[in-house]
């Protein structure tokens, strides 16, 4: 069966059509997205298989004294969260787009700035500020003559509020997307029913604002479900920490891998459930507006909201920023020494490297989602781009537990064939790391590849093949440069996550191998917030590259 010509216009892609099977044996580009695909189909295999194979006596300890505690917890963090940066995300995105206060234009961009600060980050600032021996309730302890009331930050509460604080970002920018696309249309076409303005947000731009709203709460509960930095500084167990602990503590592997494997039907869950309850809605767009489509808030009105604005942004980064400063002027002059240039280093070759392979490819994965534009290739580059919704300590232990099995079977044959013992050749190493990232980011840095590649125009590549120029050639020599924006833009998001990274880095990491964010975990594992300080600043340098880089977007957007 031969493939249906694709005009230079036609984006649609033919439903009925099935290559034949033939064709997908010998085409080079079907072939490598298949072969991508295959980095998180084989890691999730190996974790959800341990449901067919279980341990009775250690499924019956986890259904009896872990599971039911990790599922409450883990549910009740997910809810607290959810609410949190829907109502943080929402109401900021609605006035920094839809309304006119002082400073309107600072805080548009500004409200961002949180996500330049790992959660774990923040997660021990305000844990060493609002502890019981913290600076804050010493001082109240002091002005009361005595003991004071006052709610322990080591609690559902304390993780669920630092969370929010660190996650709104992603509804905000989404939803402020929306509320900037429908404009005040909605809310006036709310008024000519009868509604007032009030009413209007919750009848019409609200319910309009749904899919942006639902993408990034979305993006912020699949962070939630696989953080593991945040909770292990509130000692709140989840099942990233219980994977953590049976691996790292009981050191049973396939312990862990069976939590995972709960811990991943609970993500697919939520992924249908969120699909399922957008599945018969349909959305248009009410048109952009501009300046002065926007809502005047004069008076207190337009200063209690730029107050509650500027709340948000001072608790969520300026408070952390600033106490992160203070304490590595304290103790940098002690503290630096030539073990921080092994873990910048690190972190830099961790995150370079990565940022390399993960960009190269996504490149593959967008030429071949252009180049061959069947049901089969479009299937395989959905797959390879899933695994950010897979939780890092997921990935660790679906990645490990092969290498395990390949290491073993080299260990034998080398000591059959070779009389010689080879030890770990795979597992512990940067080969066992690198899949894991490229994993796990392969969405982030697949995302601004294939908007750039979408640019590109058919008629483009018509114009090259009357000049002689075809296949990898018009890769070379047309594509890439056109396509050197959106290269490095996800060449540097993909390098700032994986400096970021926790989970993975610790849970595979070679011995010794430590990085910045390895640093962090290990002070403030053992209460050393000030010397947590210096390795959080750098790593807070570099999160701001991407916030650089969203501003630039949106400022030409």
């Amino acid at each position: 069966m031969k493939e249906k010509p694709v005009s230079a216009g036609d984006d649609a892609l033919p439903s009925s059509f099935i290559p034949h099977p033939s064709s997908l044996l010998f085409d080079g580009w079907r072939l490598a997205a298949v072969a991508i695909a295959l980095l998180i189909v084989v890691p999730l295999t190996v974790v959800l298989s341990s449901l067919l194979s279980p341990e009775r006596e250690e499924w019956g300890h986890l259904l009896e004294y872990v599971l039911p505690g990790l599922l409450a917890n883990t549910f009740r963090l997910a809810l607290g969260v959810g609410l949190g940066v829907t109502l943080l995300g929402v109401s900021l995105a609605w006035l920094t787009a839809a309304c006119d206060f002082p400073g309107r234009r600072f805080f548009s961009w500004a409200l961002l700035l949180p996500l330049a600060v790992p959660a774990y980050v923040t997660a021990f600032v305000y844990v060493a500020l609002l502890d019981f021996t913290g600076p804050v309730q010493t001082w109240l302890r002091e002005v009361a003559g005595g003991p004071v009331a006052v709610p322990p930050i080591r609690s559902a509460g304390g993780v669920i509020g630092v969370m929010s604080l660190a996650l709104y970002p992603y509804v905000y920018l989404l939803a402020r997307n929306a509320f900037l696309t429908q404009g005040c249309r909605a809310l006036e076409a709310a008024q000519s029913l009868g509604y007032g303005r009030v009413a209007g947000f919750f009848k019409v731009a609200l319910p309009m604002a749904r899919p942006w709203i639902m993408g990034g709460l979305m993006l912020a509960l699949m962070e939630t479900l696989a953080d593991f930095g945040t909770v292990a500084v509130f000692n709140y167990d989840t099942f990233t920490t219980a994977i953590y602990k049976t691996w790292f503590g009981l050191f049973s592997l396939q312990g862990a891998s069976q939590l995972a494997s709960v811990l991943i039907l609970l993500v697919f869950a939520l992924i249908a459930a969120e699909q399922l309850s957008r599945r018969r809605l349909r959305y248009t767009q009410a048109g952009r507006h501009s300046r002065a489509d926007r809502i005047v808030l004069s008076g207190t009105a337009g200063w209690l909201s730029a107050a509650y604005a500027a709340l948000v942004l001072a608790v969520g980064f300026v408070l952390p920023v600033w106490q992160l400063g203070v304490w590595t002027a304290q103790v940098a002059a002690q503290d630096f020494d030539a073990r921080y240039l092994d873990f910048l280093w690190h972190s830099l070759l961790l995150g370079g490297l990565a940022a390399a392979i993960t960009a190269a490819a996504a490149l593959v994965l967008a030429y071949a989602r252009r180049q061959r534009r069947d049901a089969f290739t479009q299937i395989a580059t959905r797959v390879a781009t899933l695994g950010y919704a897979v939780p890092g300590p997921v990935l660790a232990v679906g990645i490990v537990i092969p290498l395990a099995w390949f290491d073993r079977q080299l260990a034998f044959l080398a000591k059959d064939w070779l009389g010689m013992e080879t030890g770990l050749l795979l597992q512990g190493t940067l080969l066992a790391m690198l899949p894991a990232y490229l994993t796990r980011f392969l969405a982030v840095g697949y995302n601004p590849v294939d908007s750039a590649m979408q640019r590109i125009t058919r008629s483009v590549d018509e114009a090259a093949r009357t000049f002689g120029v075809s296949g990898l050639a018009m890769l070379r020599r047309v594509h890439l440069p056109m396509l050197r924006g959106g290269l490095l833009s996800a060449a540097a998001l993909v390098f700032v996550d994986v400096m970021k990274e926790m989970p993975i880095t610790l849970m595979t990491r070679p011995f010794g191998w430590d990085t910045l964010a390895v640093r962090i975990f290990e002070m403030t594992s053992e209460g050393e917030w000030e010397r947590a300080a210096l390795p959080a600043v750098a790593l807070v340098l570099a999160g701001l590259l991407p916030i650089a880089l969203l501003v630039r977007q949106s400022e030409r957007a």
